[in-house]
């Protein structure tokens, strides 16, 4: 899929010191006493030079988002800042400038979509400019990140290789680091939705958690994806392609975030109810939920890769529902996607042995309902639903431990050697 771009590689860094500078000035008017929930350290009182003073503001980034006002305020910030980049907005000092596109035409879709007979009543929207990779010192980029078909060649290589990364030591600490950020974007993100936000909102809201963190949205022209998150709604299955069209109180939503940090991948993603939702969303919401739970359990040294594939299998059946096939968990860290692979159905042929040091995807594509079909749409990314029922997933990173597993990916606060109950309210917007 070809990729384009709004503004040249020098506007790029230039946003990306805007956001930093805002952000200091943000983090500075909170107070010095403001904290997250990680118990970030404060702003000094005083700092000793503008490289001290914006690490500083940095190490504290999330601190500025605990109040309602404060979020709302970086929020529309963020989005004032990449509007020109989208081409939503025209590059202008104006407190409101004229938009370039209408309300109506931000719905109008691609051309490649004309006479397509749709498998339920999601349509697609128009879709902006994709974003260039955030500029910063820190920020490690990919080897796809610049290739211009998007092809991640160090993949095909590891695969070849046919052997599954141990990561242990400084590397290790590392990825635990990736996963904690990776979650503090979804946990952005997620904050971040309601009814009325569109997906190319949330894309540009992860693009912006993603620059001021110094990370590279992994997804980011990933053979050739254009955005920097996957934005799944209703009947899709998965990537979901974020665009103009606004959630509307009865989706469904799945948000897909993944974050590259000093050249490790992070890979999570979590389902959100919007407003009041019908019986079946609810229950593909649950299933897909205690599927990843249930599957989780088995996660320890000698347990075979394959076996994870049946129970989830049965434990969504019990919910009524199906597996879609066409997608697996993978392993993850030093490559986005790389061995084990990790199907979530019985009688799979996945290769390999759980073994300490092991980091790897659980992700289960759950659909309402006995088919676990697909189709892709003409973007050649989204996945939907055979006959348009909907889609829902969970999805954690995983480390195998001496005698079972640990989280990487868990949310601050929450047992890291577990995964927690299914609640409903948590995921409610």
């Amino acid at each position: 899929m070809a990729t384009s771009s709004a503004a040249d590689a020098a506007g790029d860094d230039d946003t990306t010191a805007l956001f930093k500078r805002r952000r200091i000035d943000e983090l500075e008017k909170q107070g010095n006493d403001t904290r997250d929930a990680s118990s970030c350290a404060p702003i000094p009182a005083e700092s000793g030079g503008e490289q001290q003073r914006e690490e500083a503001a940095l190490a504290s980034k999330a601190s500025a988002l605990t109040s309602d006002a404060a979020f709302e305020a970086w929020c529309a910030r963020a989005l004032a800042d990449t509007a020109a980049a989208s081409q939503l907005l025209p590059a202008s000092t104006e407190d409101t400038p004229e938009p370039l596109l209408s309300a109506e035409a931000r719905l109008v879709p691609s051309a490649l979509f004309e006479g397509y007979s749709f498998t339920g009543s999601l349509r697609p929207a128009h879709v902006t400019p994709q974003m260039r990779p955030p500029a910063g010192v820190g920020v490690t980029l990919p080897d796809y990140a610049s290739h211009k078909r998007g092809l991640a060649r160090s993949e095909t290589v590891h695969r070849r290789a046919k052997v599954i990364p141990v990561l242990e030591g400084v590397e290790l600490e590392t990825m635990r680091e990736s996963c904690r950020l990776g979650r503090e974007v979804l946990d952005i993100a997620g904050r971040f939705i309601r009814a009325g936000v569109t997906g190319d909102e949330v894309d540009r809201i992860v693009w912006t958690a993603c620059a001021e963190r110094e990370l590279y949205p992994s997804p980011l022209n990933y053979f050739g994806f254009p955005k920097s998150v996957c934005v799944s709604v209703n009947e899709v299955i998965c990537h979901g392609i974020p665009d103009c069209r606004p959630l509307q109180a009865g989706d469904i939503v799945n948000l897909d975030v993944s974050v590259c940090y000093k050249g490790l991948h992070a890979d999570l993603n979590e389902t959100f109810f919007i407003g009041e939702c019908d019986v079946s969303s609810q229950t593909v919401v649950r299933a897909a939920y205690e599927t990843l739970q249930v599957a989780a359990r088995k996660i320890r040294p000698g347990t075979l890769y394959r076996e994870l594939g049946g129970l989830a299998q049965a434990e969504a059946s019990r919910h009524n529902c199906s597996i879609c096939p066409s997608f697996a968990g993978h392993g993850v860290g030093r490559l986005f996607h790389c061995l084990p692979d990790v199907p979530h159905y019985r009688k799979n042929k996945a290769v390999g042995v759980m073994k300490p040091g092991h980091v790897f995807t659980v992700e289960p594509n759950v659909n309402f309902g006995t088919k676990g079909k697909d189709r892709i749409w003409p973007d050649e990314w989204t996945a939907v639903t055979v006959d348009g029922q909907r889609s829902a997933q969970f999805e954690h990173t995983f480390l195998v431990t001496q005698d079972g597993y640990e989280v990487l990916t868990a949310r601050p606060g929450t047992d890291r050697f577990s995964i927690p109950d299914f609640d409903p309210s948590f995921f409610q917007r």
